[in-house]
C-alpha cells in the first residue's frame, strides 16, 4: 500500500472517530441527537471496516472498541490512588440537622453562618472509579474493599454514555481520577429480566444486581449487549487540574462528555428547581439521553431537607434507582479542614429513603404469552400505592416461584417494588388465607391459541409450541422491527397488534408486503402516517445479515452473537448450511446456543422466512470476511504473550475477518499467535502440531485476506 493510501485512510478513520464521538455526546449527553440511529450504524460500520482494512491504525480511544473485547480468566487487582471511602448512612430527615450540627461543632470559628450543601440522588448501583491520563480512559476499578479494587475497564469500556477520551484538547488534565455508580435504567432492567425469563434463565432481582453482575462478566461481549449508564459525581487524584468547589467539579466534567446527575442553577429559587424538574420528567420519563439536573446547591439544613422530600416525591418517576440523597459541603476547602473519621468523610451524609411495602389481595392470576412462547403468571391485585406508584400487577415468574412462596388467589400479599422499579409479592400472609383457597398450577395449554405448552428439559418455563400463535407472533414482530434488529422506525406496538388482528400479518416477512391501502384500513391512520411507516419499512430492507439473524429472533441469540455468525458464515447461505460441529466452534456459540439454532434450522422456519425476505426486496449484505475469502476465513486461533495491540483488538481484528479466536489449545487449532513471552502454551503447539506465527506473519495474513 503507497504511504498515500495510508494517509488517506489515516485522515478518514480520524474524522470518522470524532464525527461518531459527537454524535454519541450529543445522543447520550446533550439530548441533541442530529442524525438516525441507520446513518449513525454506517459511520460506525464504515469506521470498523477501514480499521479492519488498517489494523495498524487502531487506537485504544476508537469508538468500535465499545462492541467488547477477549473473555478474561479473572479480574487483576489494583489499588486506588486515593481510597475510595464509603458515607454515613441516616433513615431519618432529622438526621441532616444533626449532621449540620457536628460538622459546624467540628469547623468552629470556620464555619459558615449558613452551609452551601451540594445535594444530589444517591444512585443504587455500583461504584468505580475511572481513571483519565492525558485525556484518554485507561483504567476502571471497582470500589472493592476501598484501598484495592478489582480492574473491569474492557467491560465498563463498552458503555456508550461514557467517553473514552475526554472532549476538549487544550485544557485536557495529565490525570483525571474520578468515581462514579454504574446503574441500568428502569425501563432497560425490565427489558432484560423478559429476555432472562423467555430465555429460561433466571430474573435479575433489581437493576443494582443487574448492573454489578454485568461488569462482573468475565465476557465483555457479554456486558456490550446489555445497556448500562453511568453518572460521575466525585473526583478522586488530579494533576493539571483544581476545583474549589463539589459544583464546579461536576459541571467541569460534564463539559468533558462525562455523564453527571446535572447541576440546576444556583440562581433559580427551590420552587423554580421542582418546576424544572417535574417538566423535564414529563417530557422524557425514561431518562435514557435527558440530562434532568437533578442535583442543587442547598442552603442549611433546612433547604436540604426541602431536596430530601422533593426527591422522595419524585423517586417512583425517576428513570434509575435511587434509595436515598447524598449531601455534601460543596467547598472543597472546607472539605479538607473537616476531613475524615474512620473509613467515612465527615463531610457528607446519605439519607436514605425508607424501604415501602403495602398489603393488597390477590384477586386472579393471567397467564402472559411472550415472543418465545413462554408462558408468565402474573398476580393481579386489588391496587395498591406502593412508593407513589398505584399497583395492580406483579410478576410470579414461574410455577416454581408459585410453589415457592405458595401464592394463591384470594390470598392477602405483602407487595413491594423489587429495587424500586418491578412490583414483587414478598409474602403470603397465611394466617389471612380464605377458607378453601387451592394451590395454583399453571394450565397445560396456551391461554391464546389453545395448543398444548410444552416444559423444556432443564428449564422453569412452560411454553406454547405454536409458531401461528397471535401472542407469539405479535411478540416476534414487536423484537423484529427493534432498532437493533431491522430498525423500522414508527412501527409502534399497537399498530403491530392491529396488523396481526386484522390477518395482515402472519409472519415477520409479511410486513414488506403491506400497501398504503393496507395500512389504512387501520383505525386512526391517515395518509401521512401510511407514508411514513412505508419509507421507514423500505429503509430497512438494506441491512447486515447479523440484524436479520438477530431480528429472527432465535432463542438464546443475541446481538453479539449474531454478529459472531455473521462474521463466521459471511452470507445467509453458509449460515443456513451450517451444521453442529460448525457452530460450536464459534467462542460465542456453546453447546445450548448451538443447538437452539440447529433447531431452528431443521424446522424450516427460519430458511423459510430468510427466503421470503429476500424475495421481498430485502437485501442482506454480505459481511468483509466473506467477500474477502483469505486465510483468516473459518480459522481457529489462540492468542499467547505480550502483542504489540492489546488482546481485545487482536480478536476483534480476528474475527472481522472470519477468523474465530479459542481460548485453548486443541488438535483443532490453525494457529498459535505468539508474542514475547508466549509461555507453555508454544510447547503445547509444538505437541499437538499446531503452527506457530509471529506478529509479523499474521499482519501478512490479514492483508492478503
Amino acid at each position: 500500500m503507497s504511504e498515500r493510501s495510508k494517509s488517506s485512510a489515516k485522515s478518514k478513520i480520524l474524522a470518522l472517530r470524532e464525527e461518531i464521538r459527537k454524535h454519541d455526546r450529543n445522543y447520550y449527553v446533550l439530548d441533541r441527537p442530529e442524525i438516525s440511529d441507520r446513518e449513525y450504524d454506517l459511520l460506525f460500520e464504515e469506521l470498523v471496516a477501514l480499521e479492519t482494512e488498517h489494523p495498524e491504525l487502531i487506537t485504544a480511544d476508537s469508538p468500535s472498541h465499545r462492541i467488547g473485547g477477549v473473555a478474561l480468566d479473572e479480574f487483576v487487582k489494583v489499588a486506588h490512588r486515593q481510597p475510595m471511602l464509603s458515607l454515613q448512612n441516616s433513615y431519618s430527615i432529622d438526621d441532616i440537622d444533626s449532621f449540620e450540627e457536628r460538622i459546624r461543632k467540628e469547623l468552629k470559628d470556620q464555619a459558615p453562618v449558613e452551609f452551601d450543601f451540594f445535594c444530589e440522588p444517591k444512585f443504587d448501583g455500583l461504584a468505580v472509579e475511572l481513571v483519565y491520563e492525558d485525556g484518554l480512559l485507561v483504567r476502571a476499578i471497582t470500589r472493592g474493599d476501598g484501598s484495592i479494587g478489582e480492574d473491569v475497564t474492557a467491560n465498563v469500556r463498552t458503555i456508550p454514555s461514557l467517553p473514552l477520551r475526554l472532549f476538549g484538547n487544550s485544557d485536557t488534565p495529565s490525570l483525571f481520577e474520578v468515581r462514579g455508580e454504574i446503574v441500568m435504567l428502569k425501563e432497560d432492567f425490565k427489558l432484560l429480566n423478559e429476555t432472562q425469563q423467555e430465555n429460561g434463565d433466571l430474573p435479575f432481582a433489581n437493576p443494582r444486581n443487574a448492573a454489578a453482575g454485568t461488569i462482573r462478566q468475565l465476557d465483555p461481549k457479554i456486558t456490550a449487549t446489555r445497556p448500562l449508564m453511568i453518572f460521575i459525581y466525585a473526583p478522586g487524584a488530579l494533576d493539571g487540574v483544581s476545583f474549589a468547589a463539589q459544583d464546579e467539579f461536576e459541571i467541569r466534567a460534564a463539559a468533558f462528555g462525562l455523564p453527571t446527575a446535572g447541576v440546576a442553577s444556583s440562581d433559580e429559587s427551590f420552587s423554580k428547581f421542582k418546576e424544572q424538574t417535574l417538566k423535564s420528567l414529563l417530557k422524557n420519563p425514561s431518562g435514557r439521553r435527558k440530562n434532568l439536573n437533578l442535583a442543587r446547591i442547598c442552603k442549611g439544613a433546612r433547604e436540604a431537607k426541602q431536596y430530601y422530600e422533593f426527591i422522595n416525591e419524585i423517586r417512583s418517576r425517576l428513570p434509575f434507582d435511587i434509595d436515598g440523597v447524598v449531601i455534601k459541603v460543596n467547598s472543597f476547602r472546607l472539605q479538607n479542614d473537616l476531613g475524615f473519621v474512620a473509613r467515612s468523610p465527615r463531610w457528607a451524609t446519605a439519607a436514605k429513603f425508607p424501604s415501602e411495602q403495602a398489603e393488597t389481595v390477590l384477586e386472579k392470576i393471567e397467564i402472559q404469552v411472550g415472543r418465545t412462547g413462554a408462558l408468565t403468571p402474573v398476580a393481579v391485585m386489588k391496587p395498591v400505592r406502593v412508593g407513589g406508584v398505584l399497583i395492580t400487577n406483579a410478576t410470579l415468574h414461574n410455577q416454581d416461584e408459585i410453589d415457592r412462596k405458595d401464592v394463591r388467589i384470594g390470598d392477602t400479599v405483602i407487595i413491594q417494588r423489587a429495587g424500586d422499579v418491578i412490583p414483587e409479592i414478598v409474602k403470603v400472609v397465611v394466617k389471612k388465607r380464605p377458607d378453601g383457597a387451592k394451590p395454583y398450577f399453571i394450565p397445560k395449554k396456551c391461554p391464546v391459541c389453545n395448543c398444548a405448552a410444552e416444559k423444556p428439559e432443564d428449564e422453569a418455563v412452560l411454553r406454547c409450541v405454536n409458531p401461528t400463535c397471535p401472542a407469539v407472533l405479535k411478540g416476534t414482530l414487536k423484537h423484529f422491527v427493534s432498532r437493533r434488529a431491522m430498525n423500522v422506525e414508527g412501527l409502534g406496538d399497537k399498530q403491530i397488534d392491529a396488523l396481526v388482528d386484522a390477518g395482515l400479518i402472519l409472519r415477520p416477512s409479511d410486513l414488506y408486503k403491506l400497501t398504503a391501502e393496507n395500512i389504512l384500513s387501520l383505525e386512526r391512520q391517515g395518509e401521512k402516517s401510511a407514508e411514513n411507516l412505508l419509507a421507514s419499512i423500505t429503509n430497512s430492507k438494506k441491512t447486515t445479515l447479523a440484524r436479520v439473524i438477530y431480528a429472527l429472533g432465535i432463542r438464546h441469540v443475541g446481538e453479539t452473537t449474531a454478529k459472531s455468525l455473521a462474521n463466521f458464515f459471511g452470507n445467509e447461505k453458509a449460515f443456513l448450511n451450517a451444521d453442529h460441529d460448525a457452530l460450536v466452534s464459534i467462542p460465542d456459540v456453546g453447546t445450548k446456543i448451538a443447538q437452539s439454532i440447529s433447531t431452528a434450522l431443521q424446522h424450516g422456519h427460519i430458511r423459510e422466512e430468510i427466503t421470503r425476505l429476500i424475495s421481498a426486496g430485502v437485501e442482506i449484505q454480505t459481511s468483509k470476511a466473506a467477500v474477502s475469502g483469505g486465510t483468516l476465513l473459518g480459522k481457529k486461533y489462540v492468542i499467547t504473550g505480550t502483542l504489540p495491540m492489546d488482546r481485545d483488538v487482536v480478536k476483534q481484528m480476528i474475527e472481522e475477518n472470519g477468523g474465530v479466536v479459542l481460548s485453548g489449545i486443541s488438535k483443532k487449532t490453525d494457529f498459535l499467535l505468539a508474542g514475547e513471552n508466549p509461555g507453555s502454551k508454544s510447547q503445547k503447539a509444538a505437541e499437538l502440531g499446531v503452527r506457530v506465527i509471529d506478529w509479523e506473519t499474521f499482519q501478512t495474513q490479514l492483508s492478503s485476506s
